[in-house]
């Protein structure tokens, strides 16, 4: 059985970054896994006097400007201001007496600047990156906006969102599948194995639209349930119909009829004018998510 061993989480000083860490230490203590911190200077919402027109800070951000530790080095050596370098350091000093007041072992990255693409470089090397939802009520730095998308797509690695409302005091004890026998779906299950085999209770729901001819998938709900079922994973499974309701929907509403505390759901995107653009449900469940979902691509 595949194991959770190196968790990644995205930290940037706010009261969901800390809900954010507390998912992953939890998941750590479950699974006894390295918990990676990672930071930049790019999510902080910077003061006024330390912006450009643009709003935030003009820092550049590449793999290579990682750097590791209590120190800050090129952050600071690039004059982001001591409210930065404070901030940051206040962020790494929270995550280091988290993990020792729980007995989790882990470390701190830190990158200079707002891009996110240098946050895939570190994902590639976790099983499992803690992220948060987009707050349209508090817009975050460029960094922030499709960080989610970005490290969903390019990483290679599943991610679990968190939603910016409400709080999540178990996550994975009650786990539902959304299943249509596609690859990325088939991605996502595998990468929550660890999750699954520790959930009391796990429901594979398929949903069809109404009006439309119901071919049989390759591999059904039942299939997949024996599937689990080699593994140890007992699980139930449910077909619904899509009757004037999108496909996003129906799985949030599901989720709450059974008091789901994790959607697992392939991610879906495709290539379009060299852009790649995500799928209807996975935008869908990115915008609405009610529950933390677990996404692979």
């Amino acid at each position: 059985m595949p194991a959770l061993r190196d968790i990644m989480v995205v930290l940037d000083g706010t009261v969901r970054s800390e809900i954010r860490l507390t998912a992953a230490v939890d998941l750590a203590r479950r699974h006894d896994a390295h918990v990676t911190g990672v930071s930049a200077l790019g999510l902080l919402t910077p003061p006024k006097a330390a912006t450009h027109a643009t709003g935030y800070p003009e820092l550049p951000l590449s793999p290579s400007q990682f750097t590791s530790g209590s120190r800050l080095g090129a952050a600071k050596s690039r004059d982001a201001g001591p409210s930065f370098s404070e901030r940051i350091e206040r962020i790494e000093a929270e995550f280091r007496q988290v993990l020792r007041s729980h007995g989790v072992q882990g470390n701190w990255l830190l990158a200079d600047g707002k891009s996110s693409d240098a946050f895939a470089g570190p994902a590639r090397l976790a099983d499992l990156v803690v992220l948060g939802q987009f707050d349209p009520n508090h817009p975050s730095p460029r960094a922030g906006r499709q960080l989610v998308q970005h490290v969903l797509m390019t990483a290679g690695r599943p991610v679990l969102v968190i939603p910016y409302a409400g709080h999540f005091e178990t996550i994975g004890t009650r786990i539902l599948i959304g299943w249509n026998g596609s690859r990325a779906a088939a991605r996502a299950v595998n990468d929550a194995m660890p999750l699954l085999a520790g959930a009391a209770s796990v429901i594979i729901l398929e949903a069809y639209p109404m009006g439309r001819t119901q071919t049989t998938p390759v591999t059904t709900g039942r299939d997949l349930r024996c599937h689990l079922a080699h593994h140890g994973i007992r699980a139930e499974t449910t077909r619904t119909v899509m009757n004037g309701i999108s496909a996003t929907d129906v799985l949030l509403s599901r989720a709450t009829d059974f008091s789901a505390d994790l959607l697992v759901v392939g991610g879906s995107c495709h290539s379009r004018l060299r852009e790649l653009i995500l799928g209807g449900v996975t935008r869908g469940l990115l915008h609405d998510m009610t529950l933390p979902v677990l996404m692979s691509y």
